[in-house]
């Protein structure tokens, strides 16, 4: 059975109608989504034939029908945009993002973090965003910093600009002019050093360049495990909350929890393969059967060919034509806060 023009409409009515508001869609309602041309009995007909085709499902023997997971894949693949109108956020929707993001921490994970806060309450799904990942990473600076008698925090500035912190702890009070040495010291070893030449040697001799300043020890292992943490993509995740506010997600929700507390699985979920959107339905989630369940991904550039993720879950009826553009815009200033860029390019 093939799908003509007025297949595609239905379905295309059905997944927006069933967007609004969660309901099952009936002929008449769909019926009144198009004109007082088509009878009901016409839709009817349409329906069951792309109940057929595996496109619509019926929950009920009486209820109306709702879009399957095939049905949510052919209108993604086939169907959104069709009518040749570019997906894409009104000027209004723009300044409130644009303005979000005047009040961001530019540091890698300060913006994710930000950024999916921001865009979870935008949409009302649940947000993810990864930082940049890349094992050639290095740290260009470090500065130490005593703030207590037996403590001193040491901050890393990545090669890439993400910022870190570890707070050290000795056994005996701090000197300051010491503690400036090692800090010299730490600067003068372990700038730009790849990860791999981290180890027992270099430590080594670190220990031995301190001397009597052994009381210090700690200060330079706070500085070793930054060096070590360089370039590790984090994943943050905002509104979980908002997975409660639809009750399709019910049956899922101990899957979704367990995805989202699973920070590296759920960063190579989400890790788009190119600059297209990408949307996992259901069956799509490796290890996990969420039917019901959608996540749409968006990939950023940060920059030296780096890149991180941008993303939200939530219900598989959720409204793509907004949702996606959404993304790629978020994608957008994502890129221009880490590149000064105004583009993607």
């Amino acid at each position: 059975m093939a799908m003509d023009e007025r297949k595609r409409r239905v379905l295309s009515a059905i997944v927006s109608l069933y967007a609004a508001d969660g309901e099952p869609v009936g002929s008449n309602l769909l019926r009144q989504y198009f004109d007082m041309a088509v009878s009901s009995a016409t839709l009817r007909n349409e329906m069951a034939a792309l109940t057929k085709l595996g496109l619509l499902e019926q929950p009920h023997t009486s209820a109306g029908r709702v879009p399957s997971i095939a049905g949510y894949r052919y209108y993604i693949d086939n169907l959104m945009g069709s009518d040749g109108k570019r997906l894409a956020l009104t000027a209004r929707e723009k300044k409130v993002i644009d303005e979000a993001f005047e009040n961001f921490d530019y540091d890698p994970e300060r913006l994710a973090k930000a950024a999916a806060k921001e865009l979870a309450k935008l949409t009302g799904f649940t947000a993810i965003a990864t930082t940049p990942k890349s094992e050639d990473v290095k740290v260009a600076y470090y500065s130490v910093l005593q703030v207590g008698r037996n403590s001193a925090a040491v901050l890393s500035v990545s090669s890439v600009g993400g910022v870190a912190t570890r707070v050290a702890v000795t056994k005996e009070s701090i000197d300051p002019a010491k503690l400036a040495q090692v800090a010299k010291l730490i600067n003068r070893s372990l700038c730009f050093v790849a990860k791999d030449d981290a180890g027992e040697e270099l430590r080594g001799t670190l220990w031995d360049a301190l001397g009597e300043d052994k009381n210090l020890w700690p200060v330079v292992t706070a500085a070793l495990r930054l060096l070590a943490g360089a370039g590790r993509g984090k994943v943050f995740v905002g509104g979980e909350q908002n997975l409660l506010s639809y009750p399709e997600m019910e049956p899922n929700l101990h899957g979704c929890l367990d995805l989202l507390n699973r920070h590296d699985e759920l960063g190579r979920l989400i890790a788009p393969k190119n600059d297209r959107p990408m949307v996992l339905l259901g069956d799509d989630m490796p290890g996990y059967r969420m039917p019901g369940v959608a996540i749409v991904a968006r990939r950023y550039l940060a920059g030296g060919g780096l890149t991180g993720a941008i993303a939200l879950m939530g219900p598989s009826r959720m409204n793509y034509e907004k949702v996606i553009p959404t993304l790629d815009y978020f994608a957008a200033k994502l890129c221009q806060a880490l590149t000064g860029t105004g583009k993607e390019a």
